[in-house]
């Protein structure tokens, strides 16, 4: 039998080995193998055990309190509060429209030496005192009469007015239930309290439901009008993350796996949620007609797209990267040279947002650096290793690998501007809906996730172009109710087609 390989530093020199009896020789076989399986294992576990928002994509809530950061070697002589050339801010005063009382009280005598004072301050100090006032809801009821024919004996009773709808329910406070209940995540008791406590109104949580979902259904072609703009522009950034659904409308039998996905756009965003994270719900999302840069990760949804129309997020490289480089031996090597290129590569582009490095002298550093990158990633990629192996240097290899075939994909940002070479906006607009799903543990039906979605997208829609949502969402109750003309999602500044 011939001598054994060498397992992670354990070599049997030929002499050993012949001295070892032949019955002992499948014993230490096995013993090799399986000391290396372990240690592929315990590294694994190790990595695993290791991973934070830093080198996966655990969100940052999940890296817990950590390690307490070292008190500073000398103390820090600045004090605590605003330091000199901090511009400071100041509590701005309420405009003359807005103030609903006003008081002018002038001095009598001097302070000085008790002289009668007379006359006006032309620019008199402003003390302004902001108050709530008791809320008290406008009840408005309409006694409908019905009064008997005199000829034929028949009542008749009076119809509501054009302008009065049939619900009990105005669209103010329709709108505002719907957006307490998704951007401020009020729960259907929690709504419930606080229209009694606050504006002195009972309102039942079937009725909550019900407002919930009438808006829900009047929003559907607005969202579906801000999907196709949105699909239209010439960069998007797209994610998704997990978002339970129920079984409680029977529509999903075999509780699948819920996603929520975003596309975004500098002034649009549409959510969705799917029980599916496949290919097709990728390009339902982004439109499979022209289109221009996508940016998104690695997700393998995403190959049907062109590497030359896909932008793949650094941030999620840089995760990558750093894996690689808390691992041991080969992996932390080819790590730690990618994270140094990683990191110049930003230094580079920050300085391309602050206008301290010309775009032209960034293009001509780039290509430099990403020939580094390519003979980097193609010499780990060609670094042996099983079909089947899960070491921690395999993981590293096929990373490289994909790395590889995705190059053309990483540098959509290069040329163009307005062009992010970093996934941050969906992230961004993400975070919302995970501390949604958190305290709501998702949605219970198919009606209750489109109404999540719907809501999300007109919120982080409306804050971008900086419009107020309690109006938006009035004008599509009474658009709804009255059968009129729906408002738009799309900026209003957008020239028509």
């Amino acid at each position: 039998m011939e001598t054994p390989q060498p397992v992670d530093g354990i070599e049997l020199h030929a002499d050993d080995w012949d001295g070892t009896p032949e019955s002992v020789q499948p014993f230490v076989l096995s013993l090799l193998s399986e000391n290396r399986d372990l240690k592929t294992r315990l590294s694994l576990l190790e990595e695993q055990v290791k991973q934070n928002s830093q080198n996966s994509s655990r969100p940052p809530s999940g890296d817990g309190f950590g390690k307490p950061k070292p008190a500073p070697s000398k103390p820090e002589k600045r004090q605590r509060g605003g330091q000199p050339g901090h511009g400071g801010h100041e509590r701005h005063l309420y405009e003359e429209s807005a103030i609903t009382g006003m008081e002018h009280h002038l001095p009598r005598v001097c302070k000085a030496c008790g002289t009668a004072l007379s006359g006006v301050d032309g620019e008199p100090y402003r003390h302004q005192r902001v108050e709530v006032p008791p809320i008290v809801p406008q009840v408005m009821e309409y006694r409908l009469h019905a009064l008997e024919c005199p000829h034929c004996g028949q009542k008749t009773r009076a119809s509501l007015p054009a302008t009065v709808a049939t619900g009990t329910y105005g669209e103010r406070l329709s709108a505002l239930v719907a957006w307490l209940s998704s951007d401020y995540r009020q729960s259907h008791g929690q709504l419930q309290q606080l229209c009694k406590r606050l504006f002195g109104i009972e309102i039942s949580r079937a009725s909550i439901n019900r407002l919930r979902q009438d808006m829900s259904q009047a929003l559907a072609p607005v969202v579906a009008a801000a999907h196709e703009y949105a699909q239209a522009q010439p960069q998007v950034h797209r994610d998704e993350t997990s978002f339970p659904q129920g079984n409680g409308d029977g529509r999903n039998p075999q509780v699948q796996q819920g996603w929520l996905w975003v596309l975004v756009t500098p002034t649009v965003t549409v959510f969705e949620v799917a029980l599916s994270r496949g290919q097709a719900m990728a390009q339902h999302m982004i439109g499979t007609a022209d289109r221009g840069i996508v940016i998104a990760d690695r997700y393998s949804g995403y190959r049907w797209l062109d590497t030359h129309q896909r932008q793949v997020c650094w941030a999620h490289l840089k995760r990558d990267f750093t894996a690689m480089a808390e691992r041991r031996g080969v992996s932390q090597v080819i790590g730690q040279a990618l994270l140094d290129r990683q990191q110049r590569f930003f230094r580079w582009w920050h300085r391309v947002r602050d206008g301290t490095m010309s775009r032209a002298l960034f293009q001509t550093a780039v290509a430099a650096l990403r020939q580094g990158l390519q003979a980097a990633w193609a010499t780990a990629a060609a670094l042996p290793i099983a079909t089947k192996e899960k070491s921690p240097l395999a993981k590293t290899v096929r990373t490289c690998q994909q790395m590889l075939k995705l190059e053309a994909a990483l540098w959509a940002f290069v040329d163009p501007p307005g062009v992010e070479p970093t996934n941050n906006a969906a992230e961004q607009a993400l975070r919302p809906a995970v501390i949604w799903r958190r305290t709501s543990f998702g949605s219970q039906s198919e009606a209750g996730s489109q109404f999540v979605a719907r809501m999300l997208s007109v919120v982080t829609s409306l804050k971008a172009q900086k419009r107020d949502v309690w109006d938006f969402l009035t004008l599509v109750c009474q658009a709804a109710r009255f059968d009129l003309p729906m408002p738009s999602l799309i900026p209003l500044d957008t020239p028509s087609p």
